[in-house]
Order: C-alpha cells, then structure tokens, then sequence
C-alpha cells in the first residue's frame, strides 16, 4: 500500500503544479477549481487504468522480462520528469476557465500515468491495479484543489523541487519493483 501511495503521490504532482499556475493566472472561480480537479483526477484515473489493461494483455508474452520493462519505464519516466524539473519549461498563456483546455490539460498531465500503468499490468494484478487506480484518482483531485487553493492565495510553488522529487520516487520505485524481483530469482 506504500508503494500505491508513493506512485499516486508522484503522478499527481504535475496536476498540482498546473492547477496553482492556473488559479494563480486567471480570475478562475471556485466551481471551475472543482471542475479542473475532476477532470485532472478523471484523467489520472484512467491512464493508468488503461496502461495496466495494455500491460495485463501483454503479460503472457513479456513474462520473462516484465520486470525489466517495469523498471525500464518507472526510471525513464521519472528520469524525464528529473530532466524536464531541471531544465524548466516554456509557460504559455491559456484560457485555463474554457472545459477544452481543462481536458487538454488534463491528458498532458495524465500521459505518464498510463506509461506508469504498463508496467503496473506488468507485474501486478487487478487488486493492485483497483487500488493505483483508486488511490491516483483521489489523490489528483485532493492535490488540484490544494494547488487551486494555493495559486488563488498567490503561494509559490517550487516547481522544480516537485518535478525531481516525482520523477526521483518513480525512479526509486522501478528500482526497487527489479530488485526485488532479481532477489526472488535468486
């Protein structure tokens, strides 16, 4: 359960992040801080749902190397949003209140989560995937309002800080989900 924890907490940190610079860059209001936070958890919610029904399907075939390909993607995830948190980002000037947008954002947020559930499918099964899936769910949307609420008190948010501890805790997780993997073969 620590481990569903730690991965929510990392998929979501992006969600938090858009959501404070949305509110703390436009006049948004309470009601569409609570539809941004659904739709991001919407959004966080079935990206991994649908990783992890691609990564199930898959299982049989990749059985012998699907701790690998877990660990593959939890680093080269995590190490992206290391380098992305690092290097920083262009912001752009959007109408964050228009429902389009919201999805867009929602979707750019959410692509790393369905990378995350591929591997989940990997090497777990529709137990823990329920839970990620739960868990990711409910924590975006606590996280987007938290951010909202932030960003509309105008509280900074270190951005960067967020992004290498995210990215660093999928890494972490990739790491460990194939050592203990290699210690059971051994």
């Amino acid at each position: 359960m620590l481990s569903i924890f730690f991965v929510a907490l990392a998929l979501c940190v992006d969600s938090f992040v858009v959501s404070a610079a949305a509110a703390l860059s436009s006049t948004m209001t309470l009601r569409r801080g609570l539809l941004m936070a659904c739709v991001f958890a919407f959004f966080q919610g079935l990206f991994p749902l649908l990783g992890a029904l691609l990564g199930i399907g898959c299982r049989d075939m990749m059985a012998a190397v699907d701790h690998w390909v877990a660990f593959g993607l939890l680093v080269a995830v995590g190490g992206k949003m290391v380098a992305d948190a690092i290097r920083g980002g262009e912001t752009h000037t959007m109408d964050v209140n228009r429902v389009g947008v919201m999805a867009l954002l929602g979707v750019a947020t959410s692509i790393d989560a369905f990378v995350v559930g591929i591997g989940t499918g990997l090497g777990h099964d529709m137990r823990y995937v329920s839970r990620l899936v739960a868990t990711v769910t409910v924590a975006t949307f606590l996280l987007s309002l938290l951010g909202f609420a932030l960003g509309r008190r105008h509280v900074a948010i270190p951005q960067r800080l967020a992004g290498i501890l995210a990215g660093a805790t999928l890494a972490a997780l990739g790491t460990w989900t194939l050592c203990r993997h290699l210690a059971g073969a051994v």
